[in-house]
């Protein structure tokens, strides 16, 4: 993977830098694994406006991606890896023993022709594998992981992202997190070998305003410059500093701790992630 710097001919390109798109086999999605992508606007059934600064964008349609990973046991073989525009990492197509085709995350690494399996026993520690976290060895580079089982992947998803196994202690494992949180998680909760793919993402460079119009996102406006009546951060002559920074309900913001005292889930952090 690799990011390229354009030569300047317009003012948009003046900073551009855009992915290389080295990994990518591709540019034709399967057609069966699509389905449409209904925009909101930031508009609730009601047409009223609930989520400001969101709107227009490219039109998309929706790749159907396997989080489960429960095909246990049948191998499959990557036939592609490909952009997906509904996210920042690849996904890779695959093609299973029994016929069927699923699209899955791209782990850093994932090759076309490549065969890989999920399971909870007897499975390689290879990338794109997945398998209980009980099964997999420590010290271990992971992605995708479940936080409930059965439930899908839902963290480190995104690109570039990794966790890491460090510990087993009965049934938990215990996984240091991409925000450096480090958690107790069921061991019979499947995630799947390497980092995510796309690790460059971090790299680009938008180069025009425009760019963030077409991912369907609006201009923001700062509160500092916003009336007293529409923020709290609002108001005052000339170029107030606008006092503490807080949000619009007015709860503090940079550093002011939200997360409930009282969780249910705070008794499965371990260490809590880093300011």
């Amino acid at each position: 993977m690799s990011v390229k710097k354009l030569k300047p001919i317009t003012p948009g390109q003046r900073f551009k830098v855009v992915n290389g798109f080295d990994a990518i086999t591709t540019d034709k999605p399967e057609k069966s694994l699509l389905s449409s992508y209904k925009k909101s606007g930031g508009r609730n059934s009601q047409g009223k406006m609930t989520m400001r600064y969101k709107g227009g964008g490219h039109k998309r349609r929706y790749r159907i991606i396997d989080f489960k990973r429960n095909k246990h046991g049948i191998p499959a073989t990557v036939a592609s890896i490909e952009y997906d525009p509904n996210r920042s990492a690849f996904i890779a197509l695959l093609n299973y023993q029994d016929g069927e085709k699923r699209y899955i995350i791209a782990q850093n690494g994932l090759e076309v022709g490549q065969n890989i399996v999920s399971g909870k026993s007897s499975v390689a520690t290879e990338i794109g594998n997945t398998m209980p976290l009980a099964d997999i060895p420590l010290g271990t580079v992971i992605s995708c992981i479940e936080l409930r089982p059965g439930q899908g992947a839902v963290m480190a998803r995104s690109a570039g992202a990794f966790a890491q196994l460090i510990a087993r202690e009965g049934k938990y494992a215990t996984v240091k997190l991409p925000s450096g949180e480090i958690r107790l998680i069921l061991g019979t909760c499947l995630a799947t070998v390497g980092a995510v793919s796309n690790s460059d993402h971090q790299l680009i460079v938008s180069g025009k305003a425009g760019r963030k119009r077409w991912l369907g996102r609006r201009p923001r406006t700062r509160p500092v410059v916003m009336n007293p009546v529409d923020h709290p951060m609002g108001g005052g002559e000339g170029r107030a500093s606008g006092g503490h920074p807080r949000s619009r309900k007015g709860l503090p913001a940079k550093g002011f701790r939200t997360r409930s005292k009282t969780k249910a889930s705070n008794k499965y952090i371990v260490e809590r992630r880093k300011k």
